[in-house]
């Protein structure tokens, strides 16, 4: 018997984990699952179960699942794990010295590009040549940005972890997956005695060509890479540069002094409205999209510079998630985790936006189920990615202190003296009103706020209430 009991390969869209999970499954021996863990399908999206697994059995127990690949499996089982999938599994599969790793990588830009070309024509797998779509991807920094930042986080946790616990992994390229050598190379780490003499033929390569021709707006995308320290990340297990928190969401004001660090969920638009009416300025005209560089620069040139970041209530800022990201469906929500919370999850929320039937009591008992909700995703038991929307304010000032720690940590309800002596402090010249935040739409928190509702914000974000002395929302 070999020394591995199960693998898996820990991959992202777009890096060529269906061809090698092709080829992994023509070996005699081996018999790879699909994303077994994804939040919102069970291995592939017209399937329904694994090994007599359904996915509702999964999300009560993902490892019931996890021992049903180890043991039931044709030959050696594994699946393909991305960054985003059931974190419940991820710490039991780091910490099982008898599961193989498998780390597929691929440059960022070119997992970035395909991704935005599939999402552009739809097509996501391509087994004929003549059914290729073709489209340009349009780059966007920030986005872009926000991409390589979740990878090199999940790489250095990879790494950290395996260091630790004194494991190896078997590292592939994307552009090794065309090699046979390599396959079988992968055949004998697993341990078993099948090989393979060809590679699949099934899967063709959806976006051949040079990166330069598949970039609509190359001259901007050249630009965002030149303020990169370094970019060969796919070719360093470990995604060299190691970087702390990625700093594009920080609203820095023109002139002015005052560096904002938003907190997601919070009240994000109108402190920035504020920040540039300081200058004379539109939200839109501030610095944008700065990375730590630009950021030192701005600071050197502001001597006396103040951070700051805005509190929101947890149950103020629960429900605007649950409104602005969840319920609705415009731009700025979350449909794929809306239709996982409501067919895994049972959330009571319509499939499209609320309409005229939508009443008070529908929106208190589907907000009440959230509440439930956030509580489990907090506690790493949700089932599907941690989203900062939700996370606790507590968590996000740590994030803000491995690069900035704020000068002043406000209260949204007293922002409209707080603000003012902030930019005072700072030597601003120019004073601001500060927007008031528009009401959470179909229903304000005010319409449905009950005891109930309070104790479940409380049970979920407990930290936060006993960290920052919050006590009951007064509206």
């Amino acid at each position: 018997m070999g020394r591995f009991t199960s693998f898996v390969v820990f991959a992202e869209m777009r890096t060529g984990s269906n061809f090698l999970e092709t080829n992994i499954n023509a070996i005699p021996g081996l018999q790879c699952h699909g994303e077994a863990f994804n939040p919102h399908f069970i291995g592939y999206p017209d399937r329904e179960e694994i090994l007599g697994i359904r996915q509702a059995d999964r999300e009560a127990d993902p490892h019931a699942l996890l021992t049903a690949i180890r043991e039931r499996s044709d030959g050696l089982g594994g699946f393909r794990y991305f960054n985003d999938h059931d974190p419940r599994v991820l710490e039991p599969v780091l910490a099982d010295t008898a599961c193989a790793k498998v780390v597929l990588t691929r440059n960022p830009l070119d997992s970035y590009v395909s991704w935005k070309i599939a999402q552009e024509t739809g097509q996501w797998k391509l087994t004929h040549h003549r059914g290729r779509k073709t489209a340009k991807a349009r780059f966007e920094p920030d986005e872009f940005s926000a991409h390589v930042a979740r990878l090199q986080a999940f790489q250095v946790l990879l790494m950290n972890r395996l260091q630790t616990s004194g494991q190896t992994a078997f590292y592939i390229d994307y552009e090794d997956l065309q090699r046979v050598d390599v396959m079988n190379g992968l055949a004998a780490y697993l341990g078993v005695d099948g090989r393979m003499e060809a590679l699949d033929p099934t899967l063709k390569r959806q976006n051949p060509g040079a990166l330069r021709d598949k970039i609509e707006n190359m001259e901007e995308a050249e630009a965002a890479m030149a303020e990169l320290d370094r970019f060969h990340l796919s070719r360093t297990p470990n995604f060299e540069p190691r970087r702390g928190p990625a700093v594009p969401s920080y609203v820095a004001a023109a002139e002015a002094p005052l560096l904002y660090l938003p907190i997601r969920g919070g009240p994000v638009e109108e402190v920035s409205a504020w920040l540039a009416a300081l200058d004379g300025l539109e939200a839109s005209e501030l610095p944008a999209s700065m990375n730590q560089k630009a950021l030192r620069q701005w600071k050197r040139k502001r001597p006396g510079h103040r951070s700051f970041t805005v509190l929101r209530h947890p149950l103020a800022r629960a429900h605007h998630v649950f409104t602005s990201r969840i319920l609705a469906t415009g731009e700025g929500s979350m449909p794929q985790i809306r239709a996982t919370l409501r067919r895994v999850h049972d959330l009571p929320i319509p499939s499209e936006a609320p309409g005229p039937d939508w009443t008070k009591e529908a929106h208190y008992t589907a907000f009440s189920a959230f509440l439930d909700w956030v509580k489990l995703s907090l506690a790493g038991s949700g089932g599907t990615r941690m989203v900062a929307a939700w996370e606790s304010q507590s968590t996000a000032l740590q994030g803000f202190g491995d690069f900035v720690l704020p000068d002043a940590v406000l209260r949204e309800e007293e922002l409209a003296q707080t603000l003012p002596a902030l930019a005072l402090a700072a030597g601003c010249k120019r004073t601001a009103n500060i927007p008031a935040a528009p009401a959470d739409t179909p229903f304000a928190l005010a319409d449905i706020y009950d005891a109930a509702l309070e104790e479940k914000a409380q049970d979920a974000y407990a930290r936060d209430y006993m960290m920052f002395g919050f006590g009951p929302w007064r509206g």
